[in-house]
């Protein structure tokens, strides 16, 4: 399970990036960067490795 999280973390940073260089999305890709900050600083808290 908490290599999901980790994935879809990754995930949405690549999307928030991809519409932070594209200008298409608004704000939904900041909504989305704040999302995937908190699943790896959640990871992070937990303590487990990759």
């Amino acid at each position: 399970m908490s290599n999901l999280l980790y994935t879809v973390a990754i995930i949405l940073v690549i999307f928030w990036a991809i519409g932070f260089f594209a200008y298409s999305a608004g704000g939904i890709i900041h909504i989305l960067l704040v999302i995937a900050v908190i699943s790896i600083l959640l990871r992070l808290i937990q303590g487990r490795k990759l």
